[in-house]
């Protein structure tokens, strides 16, 4: 049985940091019923492409239901009220106040359904000096601080590639969720959660704020591809622009494996490089040996060759790799779905493995696709309410 097998979700997110809190909760089994309005539908359906069905919104919202519904439309607004007491939890990660003008806070929402967990996702929060200001992504990595530690220390901050702004925050929502639908067992009462994206991306920033900052003295630096010889990008043949391998020679026995790996047992020997003071200090030239090993090689079998020897290796892996990658597709990590639009297509699978509890990916739904559905099981309306609705524009 899925772990959160009869949890039931109202998910009125959109775009990221909203979708992937509630597809973390979808993949652990709970049923998520999107509410979407009608002939519009999330904004991150058309991100990139326009479609209305993009890459980022399929990435983002597998194992979910959809229920087209006009909120702005009283009506429309009633029936999500009505729909409120079938579910554990609402989720919704819209602007600052907009809850608050469709009249869907906490407080409302609480009185149709007294045990309901609230969950809010903000840029910064319900309050504080910033709490009206919109955020996205980078918004968020800019003020959360992971900008300012990415990058060269004698070059400008860098956005991080990845959005884990949104989706960081998304998965530590997810995990509240989780506690507080505990604590609901324990007490029989809902709550409101709030999480700032802000916030959020600090959980991320303790690792850098160790390494120099000094109890918030000063500011970390940037450590760029790595400071040492030891630890630090190395490029590999053909030569192209992710042809890299990340090394990290921690301890000497490490070192010593390395050495045998590349069959240089005479870097061991050399007195420039006997200790780690010594390789850090003459890190330059060690560097260049270090290279000469693996730019003959490509990435794949100096992760290999290293990896063997119990040296810690990354090949730097581009998102085409991530999905022909050996490792990933024996280990089962690598779906095929069937998309309504697109036909076949590859994703990603959820990285936690639950030996009780596995739930199979299903492809993201349609706008609207489970209206009906939804609102027949939930509320049971007959064919000629649904009818009557549709025709008025509430529902599609």
């Amino acid at each position: 049985m899925p772990a959160l097998d009869g949890v039931r979700i109202l998910d009125m997110t959109q775009y990221e940091a909203g979708t992937s809190c509630t597809q973390a909760l979808a993949w652990l089994g709970a049923d998520v019923v999107k509410i979407e309005r009608p002939g519009v539908g999330d904004p991150g359906r058309g991100v990139y492409t326009g479609q209305d069905n993009s890459p980022y919104f399929v990435n983002w919202n597998s194992n979910k239901r959809s229920l087209a519904l006009d909120l702005q439309n009283p009506q429309g607004r009633d029936l999500l009220l009505r729909l409120a007491p079938h579910y554990d939890v609402f989720v919704e990660n819209y602007g600052p106040g907009v809850m608050e003008k469709l009249g869907l806070t906490y407080d409302v929402m609480k009185a149709a359904n007294p045990a309901i967990i609230y969950a809010r996702i903000k840029g910064f929060g319900l309050s504080g000096p910033y709490s009206d200001y919109k955020c996205f992504d980078m918004i968020a990595q800019a003020a959360g601080g992971s900008v300012a530690v990415t990058g060269e220390p004698d070059g400008p901050p860098l956005r991080p590639g990845i959005t884990v702004g949104d989706s960081g925050t998304g998965v530590q929502m997810a995990l509240a969720i989780c506690a507080a639908y505990i604590q609901r067992l324990r007490t029989g009462e809902g709550q409101a959660l709030e999480i700032s994206m802000q916030e959020a991306m600090t959980y991320w920033l303790r690792t850098a704020i160790s390494s120099g900052a000094d109890w918030g003295r000063r500011a970390a630096p940037r450590t760029g591809v790595g400071a040492t010889a030891t630890s630090r990008l190395y490029r590999c043949a053909p030569g192209g622009p992710n042809d890299y391998v990340i090394l990290l020679i921690v301890t000497p026995r490490m070192w010593d494996a390395f050495c045998g790996a590349i069959g240089r047992p005479d870097l061991g020997k050399d007195e420039r490089f006997a200790d780690i003071a010594g390789r850090r200090e003459n890190s330059d030239a060690l560097a260049e040996e270090i290279e000469a090993w693996t730019s003959v090689r490509d990435k794949h079998e100096v992760m290999r060759v290293l990896g063997e020897a119990g040296v810690p290796c990354g090949a730097v892996l581009d998102t085409q790799d991530i999905y022909e990658n050996e490792h990933l597709n024996a280990r089962g990590f690598v779906k095929t779905v069937e998309h309504e639009e697109w036909g076949e297509v590859q994703l990603l699978g959820w990285p936690p493995r639950m030996s009780e509890s596995e739930v199979p990916l299903v492809a993201s739904p349609l706008l609207g696709q489970h209206t009906h559905e939804v609102l027949t099981a939930d509320l049971s309306l007959d064919d000629g309410e649904l009818a009557d609705l549709a025709e008025a524009g509430i529902i599609g």
